[in-house]
């Protein structure tokens, strides 16, 4: 690997103008917006995001995402929030031509869970302890949203200005599938690369896995609980089939891409919903199981999707009962398929230099057993990594939290990057 570049004189300025305090008060505005997927949140948080796009002198367009037309596009990435209206952001500096670069960070944030949980029962409230910011959003991925707004503010504070264009792209439904990112493509939004600013752990994430929503209804037969011998119960073909979805996912985990080879399972299967009967006396009828699946690097939906059904199929074959009743299996909800960054792109390189430079140990390399937006870019044709602060083991959970030196590391980063990839009009 080539040594990466001193930081110039002009870099050092930059990086000097990185101001915690400022990331932290935008991160503050942030969480205490409710952006939960599919609620008025999602547009008040957009519209957060134009606002800021605006003072720092970017060209903003905010425009109204028509969901339902949206929809009827062959490549459309599903949703699980109930939306028919969603709102796209982004900010562009400089000229009309293609941006060097993008950052791109998704504003919605999933459900607090039992306020019980969280400190005053407001998940919305950022509380600093220390050295770390924690409230519902700081690290899944607000807290990324603010590194990237505190490198704008760095770069504007320390009068550079970029000679090629640079965009920030704030997007909604990543949660649920990525519509907003699918939107913003399709209205015709691009760059050269982009960074994703999702929580990357210190690492550097060039490659995700994806993962789809599966549903199967099994049929029973019911009867009353005193006879239970005459009905069959649609609880217990269920359970009769959760070996074969463990077997599946270890059969699919045997040969892991060396990117994701480090990870315990790399394309986990789980069951996370159950629905089953209506009334305690009386032998199940129908159950209903929901899960995620996940897709292994490379591979194509349909594929992941026909390996699963062949597997429920074949178990149905050899179940007397579920051979004349099969199960029936659907997806729906949102469908992530996988992503990496193409082999041997200088953005890896770049920024690798710039997480160095930026006061940070070189970042190792890796996959992400999760899917993310990185994947709508990659397809689009827009090579993408993700780097971003925050542990994803820290994302979705009660105890969100973002170690604050993450989010001062990040913003410096991206501030080098911008001024390495668009380049400086010298004064």
């Amino acid at each position: 690997m080539t040594a990466a570049p001193i930081p110039s004189d002009l870099e050092r300025r930059a990086l000097d103008a990185v101001d915690a305090k400022s990331i932290l008060e935008d991160l503050r505005e942030l969480v205490a917006i409710p952006s939960v997927g599919g609620t008025v949140g999602e547009h008040d948080a957009q519209q957060w995001c134009a606002d800021k796009l605006a003072s720092l002198g970017y060209r903003v367009d905010h425009w109204r995402i028509d969901v339902r037309e949206l929809a009827e596009h062959d490549d459309f990435p599903g949703q699980e929030a109930d939306r028919d209206i969603a709102h796209g952001c982004v900010g562009v500096s400089g000229d009309g031509t293609e941006p060097a670069l993008v950052f791109c960070g998704h504003t919605d944030v999933v459900p607090p869970g039992d306020l019980d949980r969280w400190p005053n029962r407001d998940s919305y409230a950022l509380r600093v302890d220390g050295d770390t910011a924690a409230g519902r959003g700081t690290c899944d991925m607000k807290g990324g949203l603010a590194a990237i707004f505190g490198a704008l503010h760095a770069l504007r504070t320390a009068g550079i200005e970029l000679a090629r264009p640079l965009a920030v792209h704030t997007v909604v439904g990543e949660e649920d599938g990525g519509l907003g990112a699918f939107a913003t493509l399709r209205r015709g939004h691009r760059g050269a690369a982009c960074v994703l600013a999702e929580p990357s752990s210190g690492t550097i994430v060039t490659a995700n896995g994806g993962s789809l929503t599966f549903r199967l209804e099994i049929a029973g037969q019911g009867t009353h609980g005193s006879t239970r011998y005459r009905g069959v119960s649609a609880l217990d073909k269920l359970a009769g089939l959760l070996p074969v979805l463990r077997d599946l996912e270890a059969r699919r985990n045997a040969d892991p891409d060396p990117l994701v080879a480090h990870l315990e399972v790399p394309y986990p299967l789980s069951v996370g919903l159950v629905r089953v009967g209506d009334w305690a006396s009386t032998v199940p009828d129908l159950a209903i199981a929901e899960g995620r699946y996940g897709v292994r690097l490379d591979e194509s939906i349909a594929d992941a999707q026909a390996e699963f059904t062949d597997a429920i199929a074949r178990a149905c074959a050899v179940d007397p009962w579920l051979a004349e009743h099969p199960v029936r299996v659907s997806w729906p909800g949102g469908m992530f398929a996988s992503g990496r960054l193409p082999e041997g792109h200088p953005l890896l390189g770049e920024t690798r230099s710039a997480v160095v430079d930026a006061g940070a140990a070189e970042p190792a390399v890796v996959g992400a057993p999760y899917g993310t937006d990185l994947r709508l870019y990659a397809a689009a044709g827009i090579p993408t990594l993700q780097y971003g602060p925050g542990d994803v083991r820290c994302a979705h959970a009660h105890d969100e939290h973002v170690p604050i030196a993450e989010l001062e590391q990040a913003a410096r980063t991206y501030a080098l990057l911008a001024i390495r990839r668009c380049g400086v009009v010298q004064a």
